[in-house]
């Protein structure tokens, strides 16, 4: 099956606002809310007999608009489930044009997004929707699927990010622990989650994905979530999922660059153009201030300047050419 759209380029994930489709209400609400990403939920957030409502509840919210420019996702349950197909059917089929991803819950292997692939290309094709516009973001939440996570990223070009999923990996390997994002008990060098987050953030920059961390349970300690954020947000993460309105703001500061940062990022690239111009004398490293810039420093402040663009930041502090 062809497909006819190229893939959009990453889009600001820094908050990942979770809201359970079996709920009108909440779906409302989440319109007023200032997260880059909404994800509208089918899987552990409905009941069972719930799941077939809240299909209608998010074709209709998606189709009612209203959610600005923020990304609209819906997960779907996992295909070990008897609900997958349908919620990507009806969902698809109902607010296709509303909607930019797929959340593929439990993924285990490379083979379960290729089969998502197929079944959104076959609904795009009989709908007449664009082929391959409706991205794919695969959860990992498990220890096979944690193995097989380069294969995962680069299974489809739909796929846009790779997310880690806490709660169900604990259980999973059986970590000893009931606290959702935090250290578990006897855990008392280093950081439990670390090999799980960095084997999720080098697969999606080996595809040129985006990595997005899982949620923080304990929804009113605001602190607790943005001490959680900051480590994966300090190795390079994009995101974190958010379960309450209160997380929104913490975690859009914590995956933003520092404004001196954002500053130094931009000043680094504009002088690095200027030198290595003719004009700037064409050189290949040289003194900005007291730190020493080269190709390598322009690679690390493209980085910060990206995110600091995508987040809307505007510089406080601009570099200028010395003077002739």
């Amino acid at each position: 099956m062809t497909r006819t759209t190229a893939r959009p380029r990453p889009r600001p994930r820094r908050s990942c606002l979770a809201v359970p489709g079996s709920n009108p209400r909440f779906l409302d609400k989440a319109k007023g809310l200032n997260s880059d990403q909404v994800f509208l939920d089918l899987e552990d957030a409905c009941a069972p007999p719930a799941k077939p409502g809240a299909r209608k509840n998010i074709v209709a919210a998606l189709n009612e608009g209203g959610w600005g420019d923020r990304l609209r996702v819906v997960r779907v349950n996992d295909w070990t489930t008897r609900w997958t197909y349908r919620d990507v059917i009806e969902v698809v089929e109902g607010a296709g044009a509303n909607l930019d991803c797929i959340m593929l819950p439990k993924v285990q292997t490379p083979e379960q997004v290729v089969a998502l692939d197929l079944l959104l290309a076959q609904i795009e094709t009989a709908n007449g929707l664009d082929v391959g516009r409706i991205g794919i973001e695969a959860q990992i939440e498990n220890a096979l699927g944690l193995i097989n996570v380069n294969a995962i990223a680069a299974a489809s070009p739909r796929v846009e990010t790779v997310i880690f999923g806490p709660a169900d990996f604990m259980a999973s390997i059986n970590m000893k622990s009931l606290v959702v994002g935090e250290q578990p008990q006897g855990y008392d060098v280093g950081d439990a989650y670390h090999h799980a987050l960095m084997s999720i953030l080098m697969a999606a920059r080996a595809y040129d994905k985006q990595a997005i961390d899982g949620p923080y349970v304990q929804i009113r300690d605001v602190d607790g979530y943005r001490r959680v954020a900051a480590r994966s947000a300090a190795l390079g993460f994009d995101g974190k999922w958010v379960l309450h309105p209160g997380q929104v703001d913490a975690a859009n500061e914590v995956y933003s660059p520092r404004q001196d940062d954002y500053d130094h990022a931009e000043n680094i690239l504009d002088a690095y153009d200027y030198f290595t111009s003719v004009a700037g004398g064409a050189v290949g490293a040289v003194m900005l201030g007291d730190e020493m810039i080269d190709e390598a420093s322009r690679k690390m402040a493209l980085v910060i300047s990206a995110k600091g663009r995508a987040a809307g930041m505007e510089r406080t502090e601009v570099w200028a050419p010395p003077e002739s």
